[in-house]
């Protein structure tokens, strides 16, 4: 599997000025590529690199290696272009948004990430006692010994494992490696003790089968503080206010993701431990079958339900568990007890009543064990291809529910 690691690079000033030259360079020829390829209806990294890759080294003065990155770059935003089009991310065939952006090509900002290759960088960690260093290609000639500092986990992961690409940043006046790094796929534990059920929530964002609830005020209110402060800035239409806005614009995603991440590791070292898989809602597409009035749109979008999905797959592959996405189709009005589906059994948010069993609990938590036992209705049909599923399961009803495995 691979690992994303970030690293920093701490440059001289004059060291700095050649990086930002060559991101200027690769993003200038990035843009000139990408309005011939509009231009000409080809964006076949093949058809593209033998009809621009010449005249792309003499117009912009790149080395032969970033070349075919910029190239590389250049291809892939067409590709996952086409790709949103295609799933009609953009709007109907005919519709004012989509039409936009067919007639325009791709443009990159100045400052945009660049990726690089082994070709492009090479690394020393931390040898006879020397500070660690990278050595970048940049428009000025290779640049030596550059500093770097790092988590000692990663620079470790880098001195010892295959690095892939690499791609150089610029953020916030910071200059970062985003480097992929292959590292060896732990053996995968059989879930011998069941799963462990998360029923992800705005109010809670994360509730387990087991009852432990990860209630997400805190970051609702963070929100709502930091949209508050967002206003008063704007409206002052100062310099001052515009610099701290500037300064601050990171702030409420890095919050959210730091709470994801302990939320997941919280999870997962939890399923580890009883020897559980874990499994969640495919919550792909809820934000466009949900109508919401105005006020709670803004909740809705600002929900990270995706992110902590994918801290929980990556830190369940890491860490040898099973994760495995099911149907979430009735899973907050199904009775957990005797299986009932009633949506008035949800008497409010926290609120589950059921009418047949009398059974009486959190909405979170049902639902939460609902998933838990579609988690385990799954995983026996993983384990018995042979097997076709019941038609309860592919419709997503009150039986044996399918889902998408995850390993």
């Amino acid at each position: 599997m691979k690992q994303s690691v970030q690293v920093r690079l701490l440059p001289t000033s004059a060291q700095a000025g050649a990086l930002l030259a060559t991101l200027q360079a690769c993003n200038a020829a990035a843009s000139w590529l990408s309005e011939w390829m509009h231009g000409a209806r080809v964006f076949k990294k093949f058809d593209v690199q033998k009809q621009c890759y010449a005249e792309l080294r003499e117009r912009f003065g790149l080395a032969a290696q970033p070349t075919i990155r910029v190239i590389s770059k250049t291809v892939d935003a067409y590709t996952t272009l086409h790709s949103n089009l295609a799933a009609g991310n953009y709007g109907p065939p005919r519709s004012k948004r989509r039409r936009a952006v067919e007639s325009r090509p791709i443009r990159f900002r100045s400052t945009a990430a660049q990726p690089f290759d082994a070709r492009c960088l090479s690394w020393k960690i931390e040898v006879a006692g020397r500070a660690s260093s990278v050595s970048i290609w940049s428009v000025a000639g290779r640049l030596r010994d550059v500093r770097m500092i790092g988590k000692p986990a990663h620079l470790k992961a880098l001195s010892s494992r295959p690095v892939k690409e690499t791609d150089l940043v610029h953020r916030d006046g910071m200059w970062l490696l985003h480097v992929a790094v292959d590292v060896p796929e732990a053996p995968r534990r059989e879930p011998v003790n069941g799963f462990l059920g998360v029923d992800m929530g705005i109010v809670n964002l994360a509730t387990t089968s087991d009852g432990v609830r990860m209630s997400g005020t805190c970051l609702n209110r963070y929100r709502k503080r930091q949209q508050r402060l967002r206003g008063r800035l704007m409206t002052r239409r100062t310099a001052s206010a515009r610099r701290l806005l500037k300064r601050r614009r990171r702030k409420e995603q890095r919050f959210a993701a730091d709470l994801n991440h302990r939320i997941s590791k919280r999870i997962v070292a939890e399923a580890e431990r009883t020897g559980r898989g874990i499994a969640v809602e495919e919550l792909t597409g809820i934000r466009e079958r949900v109508r919401l009035r105005k006020p709670q749109r803004v909740v809705m979008h600002s929900w990270a339900f995706a992110q902590l999905g994918r801290f929980l797959a990556y830190k369940a592959e890491r860490a040898g568990v099973v994760l495995l996405r099911v149907d979430p189709a009735h899973t907050s009005q199904r009775c957990s007890g005797c299986g009932e589906i009633d949506k008035k059994n949800r008497r409010s948010q926290a609120l589950y009543v059921c009418a047949r069993c009398c059974f009486v609990g959190h909405a979170d938590h049902n639902a939460a064990r609902n998933i838990a036992a579609r988690g385990v209705a799954c995983w026996g049909e993983v384990m018995r291809p042979h097997a076709a599923p019941t038609p309860s399961a592919s419709r997503g009803g009150s039986g044996k529910p399918g889902g998408v495995p995850e390993f």
